[in-house]
């Protein structure tokens, strides 16, 4: 394979990709409809780095013609481009499915019926499908509970609890094979990703994989958008000399995995051929907690806002998911090479080279407020 289309090819995930394929001679596609909301209305630097070493269709998933037009000649796609975000997902409804399972359900529909070279697909799929992790109760073993229930969080209880005895659980590192229960919109619309994906790949004969990442961190991720990457938000606010209010107790995990990784992992899917057909988680497989996140920026930028754990709640949110890399390990021979402080560390010697941005965080929460998703 030599000429690989990636759609969102423009992004943080999408431009760091590109230029690693572009160094290993691979002939880049983009196709990108540069969303204001990640890039602004002049273009990110993002932007500006991959367009001059790639070829470039500005165009939309959701339309058919462009995928047409940037399928043409190439040998593997990389699906990266979708609404993110689980906290505007649960107002943007129809936006999320239209982009994430409409957008998508082109690619395969073409790839079914028209004449193509392809012969791989990899798409960007997420921790979200999986929904809250996977644990461990003393009584009944290993459990995938369901989305906590309102009744505890109202009671500010957040921590997951077996259905069956009421004891807390004992978290667990979440496998390929844990159930799939998404409890937002952008987690199905993932999911239904896929289905569809391997399904059809399996159908005629085009081998899929589909990579489940975590929260992917690093240099050159937007710092405009208030919706995804809690790291750049907090930075943000950090910068703006604005106060960090932390939900629930502050000891909600994720799995943050440095950008640099994610290109390896990705790159080793296409290249490889042992994980055709199937899922792979692709993280750091270390749970860190939203406080500690919140406490290392503040030292690293040498801050003195003030940060506050409010025991407030958003609608959609998980307690706690980090990643079982043994798959990834045993298969494609993935090892993460960054810690989380080496990581943080990076970003924020990038975030302080760069031009302060304007703190929309508040707005972003008013408008979840509104709708009743923060409680």
């Amino acid at each position: 394979m030599k000429n690989i289309l990636v759609t969102g090819g423009a992004g943080f995930i999408g431009a760091n990709l590109c230029e690693q394929l572009v160094a290993k001679d691979y002939t880049v596609t983009i196709l990108d409809n540069l969303s204001p909301q990640i890039h602004g209305l002049s273009g990110s630097s993002l932007y500006k780095r991959v367009k001059n070493i790639t070829n470039f269709i500005k165009g939309d998933i959701c339309n058919k013609n462009d995928w047409e037009k940037a399928l043409k000649g190439q040998d593997a796609v990389i699906h990266l481009a979708a609404e993110t975000g689980t906290g505007q997902s649960m107002y943007k409804i129809a936006k999320y499915n239209h982009v994430n399972i409409v957008g998508t359900s082109h690619l395969l529909d073409l790839l079914a019926n028209k004449k193509h070279n392809i012969k791989k697909v990899i798409l960007a799929s997420s921790r979200a499908i999986y929904g809250e992790g996977k644990y461990r109760c003393e009584k009944h073993g290993v459990v995938c509970p369901d989305a906590r229930i309102l009744e505890n969080l109202k009671k500010r209880n957040f921590n997951l609890i077996c259905n069956k005895c009421k004891l807390e659980l004992q978290l667990l590192a979440t496998d390929e094979k844990s159930k799939i229960h998404p409890s937002s919109i952008y987690g199905i619309t993932k999911q239904q990703q896929e289905q569809m994906i391997l399904l059809i790949g399996k159908s005629i004969g085009i081998p899929t994989v589909a990579l489940r990442y975590q929260n992917v961190y690093g240099p050159g991720q937007s710092l405009k958008n208030p919706y995804t990457g809690i790291l750049s938000i907090f930075s943000t606010r950090i910068l703006n000399g604005n106060e960090i209010e932390i939900y629930e107790d502050g000891k909600e995990s994720r799995d943050f995995v440095f950008i640099d990784d994610v290109i390896e992992a990705t790159i080793l899917a296409l290249e490889k051929n042992q994980v055709n057909g199937e899922v792979i988680n692709v993280g750091s497989g270390v749970p860190t907690t939203i406080l500690k996140v919140a406490m290392t920026l503040k030292t690293l930028y040498n801050s003195n806002v003030n940060i506050t754990v409010s025991n407030k709640y958003r609608l959609g949110d998980i307690r706690h998911n980090y990643a079982d890399l043994t798959k990834i390990k045993n298969s494609l021979g993935f090892k993460p090479k960054y810690d989380f402080i080496t990581g943080i560390t990076k970003f924020v010697d990038w975030v302080k080279t760069q031009e302060i941005k304007e703190d929309k965080y508040e707005s972003s929460v008013e408008e979840l407020k509104q709708r009743g998703l923060i409680k």
